[in-house]
């Protein structure tokens, strides 16, 4: 990857796990009664048919972790736990409350915080409680971060009994220097028994985070890190690079200095590197930042054209409805977004009040919606196309004039009606993405709202 193609495209931008991007909603348009109504529509129409996913936040963390962008909380108290879970309880009873049916979950993802800071009695609690109302689909697929940390055995065995069989494990970074500078300490063998026990009980999919440009990474750390992962196979990694946006997430990226980071260059070559050893390993590229062993079925996916991108990242499937519970959680009618509430106590006092806690969405407009889809089809198959009228917008001619240089550095493809981007323009879909992004052209931010997209 040449020097000046970094310059030229190194730029803030979103990782469009949805369109529009979270800035960009429209608070004037939506309204509590209007998300109801999107919901129970867009259930009606696919629940029998796709089935309908669950992300639950689970927001508890006993320490900081300085490179994390995620809504938490930092608590070594445990008695958190049981008031949370009925938190989340309630919540999943008013959506229920809303269907004429009983649900058919197809997908369910734990995430964080510190999914595993919760004893596994509870977290199986909580997934029981989910299915008092609720069946499962005959294909779905169960999934939850877990810290290497504090993953036990019998957290994955609790889970793997009420149908867990994904299991991802944020890794980071195997130097000690980087992981104090992240206060992130967790040596390797910490996270070796955390993935053969996750085998031992059954687990069948397996994934480790790995993250390039954090604070004092070298390309040695990188090389290290990957051949250590090397020894363990798990069946999906996500390689991914570090979000730097101190100005949103506030003091928790703030333990280190930004001359600490590695530059836009040197940050490419641990991309690069990393990249050509998971390929030399047997990885295959899936979207953007994630590899998968020929055997997993985000592989399958990708080949079958299935993949999905949203608010949980890439996943093997789509179901237009995705409700998230939880503080800060996200959710998806397909035609809707709304989050919840990001204050604990605020969300118990609006639970009380019977209410689901929404505090922002946004209602999708059709012209968000075709762009959404060639967002999608970009972000999950490098490539789309406006052949079909129904993928038709008015501003196709702008769109392509702002590709026409980049197809010029060999990023993309064009044709009439198709763009294919390239193996050279991987790295850049971002950017690609953003000549789509007709929100982010009609309001250019006066402030820095995403992370670098090199």
């Amino acid at each position: 990857m040449s020097n000046s193609l970094i310059q030229k495209y190194n730029v803030a931008g979103p990782r469009y796990t949805s369109y529009p991007t979270v800035p960009y909603w429209e608070a004037d348009t939506f309204s509590y009664e209007s998300w109801i109504y999107s919901v129970q529509q867009t259930f009606r129409a696919s629940n029998l048919s796709e089935g309908i996913s669950l992300y639950i936040h689970l927001p508890f963390c006993e320490s900081m972790c300085t490179f994390c962008g995620c809504h938490k909380r930092i608590t070594k108290r445990h008695d958190v736990e049981h008031p949370y879970i009925e938190g989340l309880l309630k919540e999943w009873e008013l959506y229920t409350a809303l269907f004429d049916e009983r649900p058919q979950i197809k997908e369910i993802h734990l995430g964080g915080g510190t999914p595993t800071f919760f004893s596994p009695s509870n977290l199986e609690r909580l997934i029981n409680g989910i299915f008092k109302s609720a069946d499962c689909c005959e294909d779905y697929e169960f999934s939850f971060e877990g810290h290497p940390n504090n993953t036990t055995k019998e957290h994955l065995q609790a889970l793997f009994n009420v149908g867990f069989t994904r299991v991802s494990y944020g890794v980071q970074d195997y130097s000690l220097k980087v992981q104090k500078a992240i206060n992130r300490i967790q040596p390797y063998e910490h996270v070796q028994q955390a993935t053969e026990m996750a085998r031992e009980v059954g687990f069948t999919s397996i994934s480790h985070d790995l993250v390039f440009g954090l604070p004092f990474q070298t390309l040695d750390d990188v090389v290290e890190s990957i051949n250590k992962t090397k020894s363990l196979k798990p069946d999906r990694i996500a390689f991914y690079s570090y979000a730097h946006v101190p100005w949103i997430k506030g003091n928790g990226q703030r333990g280190f200095q930004d001359s600490d980071l590695p530059s836009g260059n040197e940050k490419r070559k641990l991309y690069e590197t990393g990249k050509q050893m998971l390929a030399e390993m047997g990885y295959i590229e899936i979207g953007m930042d994630h590899f998968a062993l020929p055997t997993d079925s985000l592989f399958k996916a990708m080949e079958n054209q299935k993949m999905h991108r949203n608010f949980m990242g890439y996943t093997a499937s789509k179901t237009d409805l995705m409700i998230g519970l939880g503080v800060s959680s996200i959710s998806d009618s397909w035609t809707g977004f709304a989050q919840n509430e990001k204050n604990i106590e605020r969300y118990y006092q609006i639970l009380e009040e019977g209410k689901i806690p929404v505090y922002r969405g946004h209602l999708l407009t059709e012209e968000d919606l075709v762009i959404r889809k060639h967002i999608l089809h970009l972000m999950c198959n490098f490539k789309t196309s406006w052949a079909d009228k129904m993928m038709r917008f008015y501003e196709i001619p702008e769109v392509l004039i702002k590709l026409s240089e980049m197809q010029q550095d060999g990023l993309l493809e064009l044709s009439k009606n198709t763009i294919q981007v390239t193996e050279k323009g991987k790295p850049f879909v971002r950017n690609i993405c953003m000549a789509f992004d007709l929100r982010l052209q009609r309001n250019k931010p006066e402030t820095k709202l995403f992370s670098m997209t090199i």
